[in-house]
């Protein structure tokens, strides 16, 4: 079986740039399989919405992917536990030059190789400093993906203000969003 890539996060709610990371990962890594893991109960940031209803929206903006939720608060947890061998584990750049302060970084790498979406003028200096205090550093590979200037507090702030999404979420989505009156003051 071919390599599996790992698109993890909160997804709250998923937009247009995790769209875009996964499809672009797929091709510069040449993964056979994409599984999207939604943080049911994310450690490091509270979610807005509860896992469920992330999840459901996860599903909803990845129709042809695997989606899954995830208990652990940990990476390295999900890792341990999954079904997974040798799975390429997706991240931003920016996630990435936070990565030494990821609960057992270095069991990370032995578990997944990392894919780390750069994007053009992404100061390879940040990038090289953390891989110079890595023990596996063949273990991180890179990729280039076109900047979307999207975030999900943005996307949440937005539509608090009652402004239009659609063009930064899946239609999919903004329905949903809609129906369900989420990120509503």
């Amino acid at each position: 079986m071919g390599v599996t890539g790992i698109l993890g996060g909160r997804f709250d709610p998923p937009h247009n740039g995790h769209v875009a990371l996964a499809r672009r990962a797929v091709e510069a890594l040449a993964l056979e399989r994409l599984v999207v893991v939604v943080a049911l109960e994310p450690g490091h940031k509270q979610a807005v919405l509860d896992g469920e209803t992330r999840l459901e929206l996860a599903r909803l903006a990845f129709p042809e992917r695997e989606v899954l939720g995830d208990g652990h608060p940990r990476t390295v947890d999900l890792l341990r536990e999954g079904p997974w061998r040798d799975p390429v584990f997706l991240v931003g750049a920016d996630e990435f030059c936070d990565f030494l302060d990821w609960k057992e970084p270095g069991e990370v790498l032995r578990l997944a190789c990392l894919g780390v979406a750069t994007r053009p003028g992404y100061p390879r200096e940040r990038l090289d400093a953390v891989l110079a205090r890595l023990a596996q550093p063949e273990r991180v590979l890179f990729f280039e993906l076109e900047p979307l200037p999207i975030s999900a507090s943005g996307i949440r702030e937005r539509i608090a203000r009652g402004e239009p999404i659609g063009d930064l979420v899946p239609a999919p989505v903004v329905a949903e969003i809609d129906r369900l009156g989420l990120y509503q003051p």
